[in-house]
């Protein structure tokens, strides 16, 4: 197998050159929106009723400071506003003029970043552990396999040809911080019992209509047929996977037509007959691909430990709030890994204006050796500071509103862009997560109420995941209104669970006071140390829904009927 970096930027502008003419034939009329359309989703583009939006991915989930520069002017240069941050490492631009499109990609591509393959019925972009090289917890990098998948997935034949979208995520630690539970496919690496590296591989998973988890297909492949049994997957989904119904069309619903054992051995037979072919991985491929993320030298001066700084005679209790929630060890001595929150009140979760990507590019080209991360919970990391620049970098990320203390806390919430963006939506995700911000403003409170992990999607779609989350809501409609529903109990991570309906639906205004009232009866039940998590699991949901049953009641009897 063919893998080269060097082949990339000529690969992205041919695509380019390519999805140019076809853009102009179909502004010329020479193609049909019908003929248009998937041409214009292999390249991220989406047209919605009132405006267009453009995705692009982040290689491995991370961006240089050069990058962000450039995603900074392309969103001033022409007139999009502020980016948005996805819960699968991608940034969104919304209301490209389509004829602009082609020039935009192009000016991506010269800082190496890509909206090919975002979208459409394809292998869309490959999820990894955003504190990859860096966690302690870690057992290996993913982050050279993640390099070969999503080399391998640009020049694969059934690109944009699947039955469905087809999602992956790729981690190599103790702690799963990518959920691989949630995805068409989860690679997680481990090594046997003779210490030879492989992955344990997990299908089936997704989070729109009729949400499952994914369940193990193997538990170990040995890393040189790494893509051959990924190349055997894709093949069954591939004949096996199409229905007349597109809904009933993803892996899920394959994997529970079939059964896990019956999928199984479709794989497996059809492994037979690509195992140790041409697509079998060499040590020197792997080598190569690790080479960008070998460890610096311990005597590299950049990487020298510090001296952690005593504290600043100015030092309050906002900069100790926000180094104890969203500065994270690192696993070199004086290093630490810093949170940028997205989540500020009057700002919808996950937004960037031009203004805070020019000011994170500094920041990343002076405090993180060039490198910003992207996270699920639609933040930033910035993963190599010295713990000696802390205090000052708090100062100066404070001027631009990213210091907001709320990793893993309520406020940390995610959303979706909602119906302001998305024509599937049903819900004001976006306003909904103002009013709960609003709602929950007082820190203090936040912080006493602990790790609370809230998500709000616009529709069954779940792009926030809603359906993972401790509190989860999913915006719908009923006789044309727009209403929400509040879902109890998921979790995110090795633990994977899906969250409970809890029944009735609410009006916007409405949610703030139920979310309250579910936190109230945590706080009356929780036991010394307990989180809102493990109360709902020692409870059950029943304690909950009747208290949201009973906010409903209320509000059902204060509305006046015709």
């Amino acid at each position: 197998m063919h893998l080269n970096d060097a082949d990339e930027p000529l690969r992205l502008l041919e695509h380019i050159t390519r999805f140019r003419d076809q853009t102009q034939a179909y502004l010329n009329g020479d193609l049909s929106e019908e003929e248009f359309r998937p041409l214009r989703l292999l390249h991220g583009l989406y047209r919605l009723r009132e405006t267009t939006m453009l995705r692009v991915a982040a290689p491995q989930g991370r961006l240089s400071s050069e990058q962000l520069r450039r995603l900074a002017r392309i969103a001033r240069d022409y007139g999009l506003g502020e980016v948005h941050l996805t819960t699968r490492q991608t940034i969104q631009f919304s209301g490209p003029a389509i004829a602009a499109v082609p020039q935009i990609l192009a000016e991506l591509a010269e800082v190496g970043l890509s909206s090919f393959l975002t979208s459409g019925n394809g292998i869309r972009g490959i999820v990894v552990d955003p504190l990859a090289g860096l966690a302690a917890d870690e057992l290996e990098d993913p982050r050279p396999w993640h390099v070969i998948l999503d080399q391998w997935r640009q020049t694969h034949p059934l690109m944009g040809q699947l039955p469905r979208k087809f999602k992956i995520a790729i981690h190599g630690a103790r702690t799963d911080r990518v959920t691989l539970a949630a995805q068409d496919l989860g690679l997680e690496l481990v090594r046997d019992a003779r210490g030879e590296l492989g992955f344990r591989v997990l299908v089936g998973g997704g989070l729109g209509r009729g949400p499952q988890l994914a369940q193990e297909l193997t538990p170990f492949v040995h890393w040189p047929h790494l893509l051959t049994w990924i190349e055997a997957i894709l093949r069954v989904y591939a004949r096996d996977g199409r229905q007349s119904d597109p809904y009933k069309s993803r892996l899920k619903n394959l994997v529970q037509r079939l059964s896990l054992v019956e999928f199984r051995a479709r794989v497996e037979s059809e492994w037979a007959s690509l195992r140790d072919g041409p697509a079998t991985l060499t040590p020197p491929q792997a080598e190569r691909a690790a080479r960008p993320f070998a460890d610096a030298p311990a005597d590299d001066p950049v990487f020298a430990a510090t001296t952690v700084a005593a504290p600043a005679p100015n030092e309050s209790p906002e900069y100790l709030a926000w180094r104890q929630q969203n500065v994270q060890p690192h696993k070199r001595a004086g290093r630490a890994i810093v949170t940028l929150s997205t989540k500020h009140p009057g700002v919808a979760p996950g937004n960037l204006s031009p203004e805070q990507l020019e000011r994170i590019a500094d920041w990343a080209a002076t405090e993180s050796r060039d490198e910003v991360r992207l996270t699920p919970n639609q933040n930033l990391l910035l993963t190599q500071v010295r713990e000696d620049r802390l205090f000052a970098l708090w100062e100066d990320v404070r001027a631009f509103g990213l210091d907001g203390p709320h990793r893993s806390l309520l406020t940390d919430l995610v959303a979706c862009p909602g119906a302001r963006k998305c024509d599937l939506a049903h819900g004001d995700s976006l306003g909904l997560a103002a009013a709960i911000q609003t709602r929950f403003a007082n820190a203090e409170d936040v912080r006493d109420i602990g790790p609370l992990d809230l998500r709000i999607s616009g529709c069954v779609n779940a792009c926030a995941h809603h359906n993972l989350a401790h509190i989860g809501i999913r915006g719908l409609r009923k006789q044309g209104e727009s209403r929400y529903q509040i879902l109890i109990g998921g979790r995110l991570g090795r633990e994977a669970r899906l969250a409970e309906p809890l029944g009735p639906s609410f009006a916007a205004d409405e949610v703030p006071e139920a979310v309250a009232g579910l936190i109230a009866l945590y706080r009356r039940h929780r036991q010394a140390g307990e989180t809102f998590d493990a109360t709902v699991q020692r409870l059950g949901t029943e304690p909950f829904r009747a208290i949201v049953t009973g906010a409903a009641d209320a509000a059902h009897q204060e509305t006046p009927h015709d």
